[in-house]
């Protein structure tokens, strides 16, 4: 059984993923950044959600990648 500890430091990672992906989609939502640029920023939140949760690589693409292709495709008209 995990510990507390444990549970706790699961959990603040989560929000610190939650807030990096928040940030992020606001950035690229502002539309201040070329279109390689807002590329470059979700690679940048893939890598770190990777490296935090390397054994929910597939979550993470289930659940922010369509966030981040929506947010790319309604600022800047593709894909």
């Amino acid at each position: 059984m995990p510990s507390m500890l444990s549970l706790e430091e699961d959990r603040r990672a989560a929000r610190r993923l939650q807030r990096l992906v928040d940030f992020a989609l606001a950035v690229i939502r502002q539309g201040r950044l070329s279109l390689d640029e807002a590329h470059r920023l979700v690679e940048g939140v893939r890598r770190f959600a990777y490296r935090e949760y390397p054994d929910k690589k597939e979550t993470f693409e289930l659940i922010y990648t369509p966030r981040f292709r929506r947010a790319v495709v309604e600022k800047y008209g593709l894909q």
